[in-house]
């Protein structure tokens, strides 16, 4: 009777040890559990992270970009509404004759310089002139078309006549060129 005592002994030792190995493995399946839940939580927090640095580089992108084009282009109600300006000054130097040339050269001559002036201001600001001559291609992406007319000796689009120039600022068009186009059919 002494083996069942002894086996006994033994059952409990295993009975125990087993006891320890769940109470063992409880711990650790809930510590593995609590690990899990903190590494998800870490990379939700990474992937808020890194989206907030690309909305803040994407935000500093779009303000330089914003930046350049106000710097460019900010201007451009201001030089539309100087464009007649240098239209009128450029027809009133055309329609002077060499009468009244003599008479008002002084005048004339500030006229001039007057226009020369606002070339210089337009072109430092980025405002280049379109000036088509007469037998260029008609351009739609700088020209506007004002009539169209059969002149002989012409080619269909090309320019016959120049009523007003073009201007652009840096890359975009402030205004198209006025022009007359042939349309004079191949023949």
């Amino acid at each position: 009777m002494a083996e069942p005592k002894e086996n006994e002994f033994l059952d409990d030792l295993e009975e125990a040890m087993a006891e320890e190995f769940a109470a063992d493995e409880a711990e650790i399946d809930e510590e593995e559990l609590e690990l899990e839940q903190v590494r998800a939580e870490r990379d939700q927090l990474k992937d808020r992270f890194m989206r907030a640095l690309a909305d803040a580089e994407n935000a500093r992108k779009r303000s330089e970009k914003d930046r350049r084009e106000a710097e460019n282009y900010g201007g451009s109600k201001l030089a539309r509404d100087m464009l007649p300006v240098y239209d009128n000054m450029k027809r009133a130097l055309e329609a002077a004759t060499e009468e009244q040339r003599a008479v008002s050269g002084p005048l004339l001559e500030g006229v001039e310089l007057t226009m020369r002036e606002l070339l210089s201001v337009f072109k430092k600001h980025g405002i280049e002139v379109i000036a088509p001559e007469i037998g260029d291609r008609f351009d739609p992406q700088h020209h506007q078309a004002m009539f169209e007319a059969p002149v002989p000796g012409t080619k269909t689009g090309e320019i016959i006549q120049v009523a007003a120039e073009g201007f652009m600022l840096h890359d975009r068009l402030l205004r198209p060129a006025q022009v007359g186009v042939s349309s004079m059919p191949a023949g």
